[in-house]
């Protein structure tokens, strides 16, 4: 894996904070020497493989995330939902990566999140995993795998881990899971909550609304969270609370809040990839928690429309591109089958 190059700000944060410094980036990959039957025949390079760590790297665990926790430093969270997109998470140096649910609408293109399946969201997570270097992975339990009973939850939990090779999961839910998440982690699997908004339910709640704005609705919050943090979880995402609101509930918890469109005062903070790469066309709706950190978009855009521009005036490939070839293989070539009667214009 080549270096990636960090500013001099970044590098000292990393050294000064014990959690990260194990972390610095993978020394190269070694070199490897093909034999003649090793070559590969293919048009384009193997992805390389993430999944083994370089000597020396720590990966993030549990322990990980309560060090950080303890010593107030904020948790970096991002969303991947395939091999390159983990991969960048990880080269980032996120301490979690979720594949989440919302898989459903920036990868998959359906309505909201209700539709995705088990079956989708462990075929996403394995590919997530190959590439998830030291970040330490959750994954969404999707709608509809968890609800029934607390057994269904461990079951539809112990695939997410065997099949989907996932280090934890995630489940929407505040008082009423208590149970399932108990039983989940009594199983030996981690478990990360979500309280406030669960989008899962949205129907439920009238659409996407800010939760905790009023009294009432600020306790109830935190009785959820409260109530997660009872049954085990490690951290729990906070959603669309107000700033005020969440940081009193991050108080008065013993596990990290990670908080999306809840304000600085949460333990740490979870964005949607594509959405804050800026993937989706201009005009797209954007929730208004999101800072687009970047216009991937339309510098993808310019980009297929520069290659379909120079493939129509015959421009790509150009000589810098091509294979050579002896030109006296192309005469007798040439010569061969304008013998045989196929003539070559």
């Amino acid at each position: 894996m080549a270096a990636i190059a960090l500013r001099p700000r970044v590098v000292s944060f990393i050294l000064k904070n014990s959690a990260y410094a194990p972390r610095l980036l993978p020394a190269p990959l070694p070199t490897l020497s093909l034999s003649h039957h090793q070559i590969r025949h293919s048009s384009h390079a193997p992805a390389p493989s993430l999944s083994r760590l370089p000597p020396g790297t720590k990966p993030v665990t549990i322990q990980t995330i309560r060090d950080l926790h303890r010593k107030k430093i904020p948790i970096t969270m991002l969303t991947a939902h395939d091999f390159p997109s983990a991969s960048l998470a990880s080269a980032a140096g996120m301490d979690i990566i979720l594949v989440g649910d919302s898989l459903a609408m920036v990868s998959l293109g359906m309505p909201d999140t209700s539709e995705v399946t088990l079956d989708d969201m462990i075929l996403h997570a394995r590919s997530v995993s190959r590439a998830a270097g030291p970040s330490f992975t959750v994954g969404d339990l999707p709608m509809g795998c968890y609800e029934v009973s607390p057994e269904q939850a461990l079951q539809s939990a112990i695939r997410m881990v065997k099949e989907g090779r996932m280090q934890s999961v995630k489940l929407e839910g505040g008082v009423e899971c208590a149970d399932t998440i108990k039983r989940i982690t009594t199983a030996g699997i981690s478990v990360c909550g979500h309280v406030g908004l669960t989008p899962q339910r949205q129907h439920a709640l009238g659409g996407f609304r800010v939760q905790g704005k009023t009294v009432s609705a600020a306790e109830k919050v935190l009785a959820d969270a409260r109530a997660v943090q009872d049954a085990g979880a490690f951290a729990t995402v906070l959603e669309c609370v107000p700033p005020e609101i969440a940081s009193i509930i991050t108080s008065k918890l013993s596990i990290p809040t990670i908080g999306i469109g809840a304000g600085n005062g949460c333990s740490g903070q979870v964005l949607v990839q594509m959405d804050m790469l800026g993937c989706r066309p201009r005009g797209s709706f954007l929730p208004k928690f999101v800072r687009q950190y970047g216009d991937v978009w339309e510098r993808s855009l310019a980009a297929v429309e520069q290659y379909r521009d120079e493939v129509k005036t015959r421009s790509y490939p150009a000589e810098q591109h091509n294979y050579a070839v002896d030109s006296a293989v192309v005469e007798t070539f040439r010569a061969s089958v304008d013998r045989s009667g196929n003539k070559i214009p």
